[in-house]
């Protein structure tokens, strides 16, 4: 990702036009996120501080973040410190990824005091630490996390810069510094020289550079006069770019409508290989570009425990099933039994007590050949072959129960399966409420506490399709359930991914007949909201509601249905976004 040194420069400038703003609240969603809620008379603002490792940043946000119900302790230690203090400078070290945030707060005193929250945003060895007016660090969130750059981040200790290599800032250097660095440097390809020179550049800025100077490449040493002019001149007309706030922001997106990168100019490097989509600041970049990657990853994280569970029981149901299952294959030779019964039933005549086999005409084949039926000598002929009808009938019994649990596995094993599914999409916090709710209720999990407040039920997601059509998409189960069976009118279009857990959808036709542009996005939506959001080809059965009906005691989610007919679709999410129903 290209959240390097220099566009934190540009989200810096944004930060700083907040200058005089106090801090109304600070809240902390994940272990590796911070929130700072400023408010001035400009109105309010939040401030984003990521510090996870493979999308560390700080940025203004927009979005909505839910807050667990108990803060943790460094949000409570910054909310101590913080709470109404006033922001008095942001501060950044040349191009180094590292933004100070200075407030003048008031200690328990009364007194005024300086307080610097540095925000360091480097990978896997981001921090925020929490400095006093001394220097002295009162406190970090990951207290071990730069172990491997010798410095102690502890209470009490004064706060160290990271170390760093001296490399050139290319807002200040003037050219004659660049050209003789490109000499002294080791000969390479020209991007990764400039982002061995430069600090703050990352590979993706360098490679635009570089392109700029040569679209077929070229080595550092071998520069000609003009390629070292264009060099310079990219260099130059990128610093003016940042200094007089003029950047263009973008988002890079493969065709297929993936996130890629962001950056703060208009990338020519990939030519048509890529989407270009501008936006509105830095901010507004990085709340778009991680927004739906932060959502996922906080999700899994308050959502372990349930996954671990669930993958459990589905592992445990799995071999509880293989073994059943090799069970019913042992019962097929019951046919044999009872054949061996009956062929010494018809020849007791001839047999006697004491023999260890019979040799019987099986007179059930065509060809009418002999074979030899193994026989206990303790036993009387009638005896052998009462015991091996004892045999058939236990076999008899035996398949039809474990038939019975067999099919009663699989029926478990899709709802586990489904509820997985709808737990990998969960996006809210109410969503886990509810999954959790659910499975209380199926004896998956020990009801702890007899008095809880009751979970808030969010109607299902609404979409309306180009030509008008309202297509309802239940948001897990139980409220799958409500929608197919109770909401649905009977001449509705219900639909599901077949064989594949995902949620019911339902294309209301309010008695109309549906076109298939209705349909056919109806069933978009329905792989979208499946477990095959991700697949190229996904077959949808689709029926009208009438034909669905749930068999008695089956779990939540669960019906059969008939009269159905497939259509084969790509989810898409461009779409899904586009048919939102706004009303």
């Amino acid at each position: 990702m290209a959240f390097d040194g220099a566009y934190l420069y540009a989200v810096r400038q944004e930060i700083e036009q907040y200058c005089g703003a106090r801090t109304d609240k600070i809240h902390q969603p994940s272990k590796d996120e911070l929130i700072l809620h400023l408010r001035s008379f400009q109105g309010a603002v939040k401030i984003l501080i990521n510090l996870s490792g493979d999308s560390a940043r700080i940025h203004l946000t927009e979005s909505k973040i839910e807050n667990p119900s108990a803060p943790p302790m460094f949000c409570m230690l910054l909310r101590k410190h913080l709470s109404g203090g006033k922001l008095i400078a942001v501060r950044q070290d040349g191009l180094e990824r590292i933004l100070f945030l200075d407030f003048l707060c008031t200690n328990e005193l009364g007194d005024a005091v300086n307080l610097t929250l540095a925000c360091e945003v480097m990978g896997r060895y981001s921090n925020c630490i929490l400095i006093n007016q001394d220097g002295k660090i009162i406190d970090s969130l990951k207290r071990n996390a730069d172990i491997t750059r010798e410095r102690v981040l502890l209470s009490g200790f004064p706060y160290e810069m990271p170390h760093r290599k001296q490399r050139l800032n290319f807002l200040e250097t003037d050219d004659t510094t660049i050209l003789n660095a490109l000499l002294l440097a080791p000969e390479q390809n020209l991007d990764k020289a400039i982002v061995s020179l430069f600090e703050g550049v990352s590979p993706l800025l360098a490679r635009e550079w570089a392109y700029y100077v040569s679209k077929t490449g070229v080595s550092s040493h071998e520069l000609t006069s003009s390629q070292k002019e264009r060099l310079l001149y990219v260099i130059h007309r990128t610093a003016e770019m940042l200094r007089e706030r003029k950047c263009q922001f973008h988002i890079l997106m493969t065709p297929e409508g993936n996130l890629k990168d962001f950056c703060f100019f208009r990338p020519e490097q990939y030519g048509n290989l890529m989407i270009v989509k501008p936006t509105n600041s830095a901010s507004a970049t990085l709340d778009e570009f991680y927004v739906q990657r932060d959502l996922k990853t906080r999700m899994k994280q308050r959502a372990n425990d349930l996954f671990r569970l669930i993958m459990n029981r589905i592992e445990r149901v799995s071999r509880k099933l293989q073994h059943q299952k090799q069970e019913l294959s042992e019962t097929d030779k019951m046919q044999k039994n009872k054949l061996y019964g009956d062929l010494l039933s018809a020849n007791l005549y001839q047999l006697k007590k004491g023999e260890t086999s019979a040799r019987v005409i099986n007179y059930y084949e065509e060809s009418a050949p002999e074979i030899c039926i193994p026989m206990q000598a303790n036993l009387t002929p009638s005896q052998n072959a009462q015991k091996y009808y004892t045999l058939y009938r236990k076999a008899v019994t035996a398949k039809k129960i474990l038939s019975e649990q067999i099919a009663q596995g699989e029926q478990e094993l899709t709802y586990l399966e489904s509820v997985f599914d709808v737990l990998s999409r969960a996006e809210t916090e109410n969503d886990l409420l509810l999954l959790r709710e659910e499975l209380i209720q199926q004896g998956y999990i020990r009801n702890k506490s007899q008095k809880q407040k009751p979970v808030k039920q969010f109607p299902p997601l609404a979409y309306q399709s180009e030509d008008g059509f309202l297509i309802l998409v239940g948001r897990n189960n139980r409220q799958n359930d409500q929608l197919t069976l109770k909401q649905a009118g009977k001449q509705d279009i219900w639909l599901h991914t077949q064989n594949i857990p995902g949620s019911h959808v339902i294309l209301v036709t309010e008695g109309k007949e549906p076109s298939e542009t209705a349909i056919r996005q109806a069933a978009i939506l329905a792989a979208y909201h499946s477990k095959a959001r991700d697949s190229a080809q996904v077959p949808v059965d689709f029926t009208k509601v009438k034909f669905v009906k749930k068999p008695n005691g089956a779990k939540p989610g669960m019906v059969i249905f008939t009269n159905q007919q497939t259509l084969y679709v790509k989810p898409d999410r461009t779409l899904t976004e586009k048919l939102a129903y706004q009303g």
